[in-house]
């Protein structure tokens, strides 16, 4: 009937006298008010932090990274060249050279170091090395019979180095080598030419060197370690790694963004819905005061409710009248909270109300709102107060209207 929804209000929000029943009523509305605004704000700072994260990890990490599946290296044929410029969504691909080596600076200042081997022209491309660079120039060029050298600033301070200082390499291969055939191990001579500073959430390449430099260092021969992609847009990288794998076949090891940072980027997926679903107990309290209060309008209306019976209101009509109840208050405390939710995450994504430590690399809490995100919040919300009103809606169909009117 079209009256369930006008006796739905009428009960609901009665404005003849503030009741027990009200009280609880606004309590509820309060309650999912509350939940479902705290939700919206803390999921858009997850994903706020989340974003910054990938920012950061995205200035080391390439889109798509391709390597092989059986061997450390492998040859980067024109074949191969050819099928990656094929694909319009991939702006750039860099192949390069990677591995451990010995780096040793005077008698007692030796360390093992990360080290990559890259053509700086197509690299940049990839990391945009270049614009952080604080010392010296990004030459990796061979100059005056040495090569050239980038290093972080860690390194550099580790073993007190600076730019034009002279370093030697040394590959764990090279020192097989030497063993198995009783001769010195070879080490190459490199000059630091520059240094570089990158905020990294996780550890990178310590020194770059040029990639043929590498080569040689790591006895690959003509061979690299993998090759690093650039895509036009990184949400793109499924879909992209799905035709890479089918076009390559099972010898390479196709990884995105997600799949080379997999453990970080997965605890902070975790961290996410782990505190969707804590915060969501506020919702279910304020659920715990919807079966209170409906339950007490039954109670209260049991004589109502058989003069509805008797008029010819069904079973139906009557739970339909108290599933709108729930749904009204489910309705109302959406609207407010994820109003509410938005415009406080507005205000901190525009104004950054709330600091962060001196310490932290962003100065206020990052704020990235996902409407999937509102969506399941506001729905989630929504489907618990339907639920709650469910059992009141029941108890209420199942009254006898001759038992109802004849107690009264």
């Amino acid at each position: 009937m079209k009256t369930n929804g006008f006796i739905a209000r009428r009960y609901l929000f009665s404005k003849k006298h503030i009741s027990l029943i009200s009280t609880l009523t606004a309590i509820s509305i309060t309650g999912v008010t509350v939940g479902t605004a705290l939700l919206i704000v803390v999921l858009s700072v997850f994903n706020g932090f989340f974003d910054v994260i990938k920012g950061f990890l995205l200035q080391n990490d390439p889109d798509i990274r391709i390597e092989s599946v059986e061997e450390k290296s492998f040859f980067y044929s024109p074949e191969m060249q050819d099928q990656l410029s094929g694909i319009p969504e991939i702006t750039a691909a860099a192949p390069y050279v990677t591995g451990k080596a010995l780096m040793v600076r005077g008698k007692q200042r030796d360390k093992v170091v990360s080290v990559m081997g890259v053509d700086l022209q197509e690299y940049n491309q990839i990391n945009t090395l270049d614009r952080f660079i604080s010392t010296g120039t990004a030459d990796l060029a061979i100059r005056d019979r040495k090569l050239g050298m980038l290093a972080n600033d860690k390194l550099m301070n580790t073993l007190q180095l600076t730019t034009e200082d002279n370093v030697a390499l040394l590959s764990a291969d090279g020192m097989r080598k030497s063993l198995t055939q009783f001769s010195l191990p070879r080490n190459y001579q490199f000059e630091v030419r520059g240094t570089y500073s990158q905020i990294q959430i996780v550890d990178g390449p310590a020194v770059y060197v040029d990639k043929e430099a590498a080569q040689r260092l790591f006895e690959l021969r003509n061979n690299i370690s993998g090759v690093d992609i650039r895509l036009t847009n990184s949400a793109e990288a499924e879909r992209v790694k799905e035709s890479l794998n089918t076009l390559l076949g099972g010898k390479y090891k196709i990884s995105t963004w997600y799949d080379l940072q997999k453990p970080l980027y997965d605890v902070m997926y975790l961290e996410k819905w782990a505190s969707y679903v804590i915060l969501m107990i506020i919702v279910v309290v304020a659920v715990l005061n919807i079966i209170g209060s409906l339950t007490m309008i039954v109670i209260q209306k049991k004589r109502d409710i058989g003069v509805l019976q008797a008029m010819g209101f069904t079973p139906a009509d009557i739970k339909s009248i108290f599933v709108r109840q729930g749904l009204y208050i489910g309705l109302i405390g959406c609207i407010i909270g994820g109003g509410l939710g938005l415009l406080l995450s507005w205000l901190q994504k525009e104004y950054g109300l709330i600091k962060l430590s001196s310490a932290f690399i962003i100065d206020a809490y990052p704020v990235s709102i996902e409407w999937l995100d509102v969506s399941i919040v506001l729905g989630g919300s929504l489907l618990f107060c339907l639920l709650a009103s469910w059992y009141p809606a029941q108890r209420a169909s199942m009254v006898e209207p001759a038992d109802a009117i004849r107690y009264d």
